[in-house]
């Protein structure tokens, strides 16, 4: 198993989590970004840099991504492609998309794309917080105890 990373807009506070959480398990851990990032020197955490442009990093990750692996995305159509090879994606509010899920979630996702495409304001995610690092935390333990990482 490994987890890979949509860190352009994932949020420090969970990377901070998931760097302890490569170290104590020993997971390969890999960040896909546009930008350069600045990682601990680890041998279980690495960057993986891709060019400019829409979904170029999206695209590496879900062509890298193996069944068993866990991405940690916010990208829904990104999710639905990760889940369609056998991986999980978790959100890092700590919502976890999978093959149970993840269909409704991407109808719902487009919809809403479409309402905004028509001028209509759906509003935004609420600022993240302790309570979304928490649950983000939970189930990332609950996924890597399920898969038997946790030494």
């Amino acid at each position: 198993m490994k987890i890979w990373v949509d860190a352009d807009a994932c949020p420090k506070p969970v990377k901070e989590i998931l760097y302890r959480v490569a170290d104590r398990t020993e997971i390969l851990l890999t960040f896909v970004a546009n930008q350069r990032m600045r990682l601990p020197d680890s041998p279980f955490i690495k960057m993986i840099q891709v060019g400019q442009g829409d979904d170029v990093a999206d695209n590496k990750i879900a062509c890298k991504c193996e069944a068993g692996d866990l991405i940690i995305t916010s990208d829904i159509p990104l999710a639905a492609r990760v889940v369609e090879k056998g991986a999980l994606a978790l959100d890092p509010r700590g919502k976890v998309y999978d093959k149970n899920n993840i269909g409704q979630i991407l109808s719902m996702r487009n919809f809403m794309d479409e309402l905004r495409g028509c001028g209509v304001e759906t509003g935004g995610p609420s600022s993240f917080g302790h309570k979304e690092r928490f649950k983000f935390a939970n189930e990332l333990d609950k996924y890597i105890a399920a898969q038997g990482g946790i030494k």
